[in-house]
């Protein structure tokens, strides 16, 4: 059975399928000695298949871990500036892995990893349904009707935002904690949803991705999903 050489790279764990169709497109990926420069290339998996003239990781089984981001890591393999990176925080044992999305640098909370480049770019997929809960401190006069408006879906700047759910958990003058679940996770969403209504967000921690959640993970702390609850969780998606 064959398949996209972009998608055998992903299932390798090396980068994602966009990432290696980068490198395809870069003219960084051989396969038995002849460099390739289509993604649409189909392989058995059988081949001597080279990413700059190393041979790629052995396709092992899917796992995946629940990691708590504190905040001032970014979510990246290496930082053109040398900042810390949530993967360099990792504990030593740990194979290589990449994110499920990502919490930016003054993100924290939950943050899915994966050994498959493959399963990481099925479970971003906005039309999984998968939901992404957040709580957030925000600074600012909290209307409970442009928070109404919000919640319809709105426009900013161009880029459609989707329905969202948001509660008030508490407040106590100008600051208020929210709570927001939110379908697509676009980039720096839930920042720049509350700053179209005035409010800015001193915190944002992510409770729950889908299925699984934060917990009582402390920070920097790595827990892996057991093989029977990923295959409940995720079926066919594995």
């Amino acid at each position: 059975m064959t398949e996209r050489i972009a998608k055998f790279m992903a299932r390798s764990g090396v980068c994602s399928r966009r990432q290696a169709e980068e490198l395809i497109k870069q003219k960084r990926v051989s396969v038995n000695g002849v460099l390739i420069e289509s993604p649409a290339f189909n392989v058995e998996g059988d081949e001597k298949i080279l990413l700059d003239g190393e041979k790629l990781p052995a396709i092992e089984q899917t796992r995946l871990w629940l990691y708590h981001k504190p905040v001032g890591l970014l979510t990246t393999h290496k930082d053109t500036d040398n900042r810390p990176t949530v993967f360099e925080n990792l504990p030593p044992e740990m194979p290589r892995v990449i994110s499920v999305g990502r919490l930016d640098l003054n993100s924290e909370g939950l943050l899915l990893l994966t050994n498959s480049g493959e399963l990481s770019r099925k479970l971003e997929l906005p039309a999984n349904g998968w939901s992404r809960r957040y709580k957030i401190r925000v600074h600012g006069k909290v209307e409970p009707k442009k928070l109404a408006e919000l919640e319809k879906g709105v426009t900013i700047d161009g880029v459609q935002y989707g329905k969202v759910k948001i509660e008030l958990e508490s407040q106590n003058g100008s600051n208020s904690w929210l709570l927001i679940t939110l379908n697509e996770g676009k980039n720096r969403e839930v920042r720049k949803l509350m700053k179209s209504i005035g409010l800015e967000v001193a915190r944002l921690i992510r409770l729950s991705y889908g299925p699984f959640q934060l917990g009582s993970l402390k920070k920097g702390e790595v827990k892996e999903v057991p093989q029977k609850v990923l295959k409940e969780q995720l079926g066919d998606k594995l």
